[in-house]
């Protein structure tokens, strides 16, 4: 705030001389009495003014530090699903061509009780149209 000369207690407290051709006492002292109501009135709108700055200022500084959070994680967030969906696609891809693979390159096996099951509910063609089709996805 500025460096003021005269305070409110400063104006109600002054005392003037009194001359044979001054001004009426009661007329300054009314005019003095309103100066200050108004100078108590801009020093609480001043207060007033300040605290809402403060407070917009921290608002300001809050929403700041939100965004620049929000456009990281953002900006961050893009790269690491690109890659985490290649590496999972990427992962898919080599367990079809290590599962799909070795058994076609495998001779069939004698039967056993899983395979028994599963060799009565498919034959080798079913077999070789659901390994092209896992092939094409």
């Amino acid at each position: 705030m500025a460096n003021l000369i005269y305070s409110p207690k400063d104006i109600l407290q002054q005392e003037f001389k009194t001359k044979m051709r001054g001004y009426d006492p009661v007329e300054v002292d009314e005019f003095l009495d309103n100066i200050i109501k108004d100078y108590e009135n801009y020093n609480k709108e001043i207060l007033a003014l300040q605290e809402e700055n403060d407070r917009l200022n921290a608002k300001i500084e809050q929403l700041s530090k939100n965004q620049a959070i929000a456009s990281r994680v953002q900006q961050e967030a893009p790269k690491s699903q690109t890659v985490t969906n290649f590496d999972i696609l990427k992962r898919l891809s080599n367990l079809e061509k290590e599962v799909f693979g070795k058994k076609l390159d495998r001779e069939p096996e004698p039967a056993t009780r899983a395979t028994s099951s599963y060799n009565s509910n498919y034959t080798n063609a079913d077999l070789e149209d659901d390994n092209e089709k896992t092939r094409q996805f």
